[in-house]
């Protein structure tokens, strides 16, 4: 049974930095897919970054571009989401979704297979 459980979400003020991390349990990080999505009130869910992991290539939106970065601890499965300069605008519900057969690389949210309960980031301005 698969698990993706997110944690680091919280309260910052626009400019600051969070880290947000995704430990994965009956998910192993080799040659598929894993990957951050967020959603704000309102809004659609949209893929933020991923990763390859069979190609251990990484994939950012362009909205967050040089602000955030994905990293993963293959011997821990366990995924990081860093944000910096973080604006008012990044506020919203961020998910843990993974990808067996990476149908959804990059961020094609609708082919993710498994998805976390997701952590709340609120940035104020």
């Amino acid at each position: 049974q698969v698990q993706l459980v997110e944690s680091g979400g919280g309260s910052v003020q626009a400019g600051g930095s969070l880290r947000l991390t995704c430990e994965a349990s009956g998910y192993t990080f080799s040659d598929n897919c894993i990957g951050w999505f967020r959603q704000a009130p309102g809004k659609e869910r949209e893929g933020v970054a991923s990763i390859h992991t069979g190609v251990n290539l990484p994939a950012i939106a362009p909205s967050v571009k040089g602000r955030f970065t994905i990293s993963r601890d293959n011997a821990k499965d366990i995924m990081y989401l860093q944000m910096n300069s973080l604006k008012p605008e990044d506020t919203a519900m961020y998910y843990c979704a993974a990808d067996r057969e990476c149908a959804g690389w990059p961020l094609k949210r609708d082919q993710y297979n498994y998805w976390g309960r997701g952590t709340q980031v609120t940035v104020s301005s």
